[in-house]
């Protein structure tokens, strides 16, 4: 167990803390404001981490912290009294992730290392073009879109895309707010239950949810690989509107126009590198995964 001074670990912790603060200030300000954004709330929506939980800074399992008295309070965290001496007060305590918690978590971790492992298994697949944005508002008179903009093609046209197009979306999340005529179109049908299964590195939701994972082992990991997780998510969400069927143009966003020659293979050309981007964080996860799996099943001593 690796033990941190205070002197040594709340510069760590402010430095998150600011790095954080620089990435969701404008979401903060808008929220003051009752402004809703379509393309960067999507990360404090659908996503259930709230801005102040990932501000909040985590060592990771495996390292103590003295003089936190503020992380004893945490969910996961016991106080221990500590190795380096006693204080004015008596035995000085250190305050880590329990052993016990992490036993807890163990069904979490199985599970998002069998994904994990099964999507960092697979080729990239890069020939979906951002379609499942599009098959969402597929005759959407009938059913209704998911935000309030225009779509660039108008009706007409966005359904004649998504009708000429073949839609292969592997990605449950993003097919099961289909609309009931595009999810036929579909050559594959995901399930809740097989993501790994379907799951591929090149998906963009798939990147994604790197940030969802990593905060779900929280505090088990160290917050700088959930803040890595949650830069990555938010610039392939801007790709993802980019390529989506509205016009987002008042918001200052190009479209990536994937009806066209050009535009699919600008589409491909993001994909590819944020797939790249991905790998590594995916890899560091899985040995998280590991690291913590190693921990839970080690025999009891007597």
């Amino acid at each position: 167990m690796k033990i941190l001074t205070a002197a040594e670990w709340r510069p760590l912790a402010d430095a998150h803390a600011a790095r954080v603060d620089a990435l969701v200030a404008p979401h903060l300000a808008r929220r003051a404001g009752q402004v809703r954004h379509p393309v960067h709330d999507f990360l404090f929506t659908y996503y259930s981490q709230r801005p102040a939980q990932l501000r909040r800074w985590h060592p990771g399992f495996g390292v103590a912290l003295e003089d936190a008295g503020e992380h004893a309070a945490l969910k996961g965290y016991e106080q221990v009294e500590c190795a380096r001496g006693t204080g004015r007060h008596g035995a000085a305590h250190s305050t880590r992730v329990s052993k016990e918690y992490v036993a807890s978590q163990r069904p979490l971790l199985e599970q998002l290392h069998a994904l994990l492992s099964a999507t960092a298994g697979r080729a990239p697949q890069l020939s979906c073009f951002g379609l499942h944005e599009w098959a969402m508002v597929h005759r959407s008179a009938d059913f209704g879109t998911r935000h309030d903009w225009p779509l660039r093609l108008g009706q007409e046209g966005t359904d004649a895309v998504v009708e000429s197009h073949r839609i292969g979306c592997s990605h449950f999340d993003a097919f099961r707010f289909f609309t009931p005529s595009a999810r036929p179109l579909n050559t594959v049908q995901p399930g809740r239950d097989d993501r790994a299964a379907f799951e591929q590195p090149g998906c963009l939701h798939a990147g994604m949810d790197l940030y969802k994972h990593a905060f779900r082992l929280s505090p088990m990991v160290p917050s700088e690989l959930v803040a890595d997780c949650f830069e990555l998510a938010r610039e392939i969400r801007v790709l993802d509107m980019r390529a989506a069927p509205y016009d987002l143009s008042d918001l200052g966003f190009e479209p990536v126009r994937i009806e066209t020659t050009e535009g699919k293979a600008a589409y491909v050309e993001a994909q590819r590198s944020f797939a790249e981007r991905g790998a590594p964080l995916r890899a560091r996860l899985v040995a998280e995964c590991e690291r913590l799996l190693a921990v839970v099943r080690q025999p009891a001593t007597t």
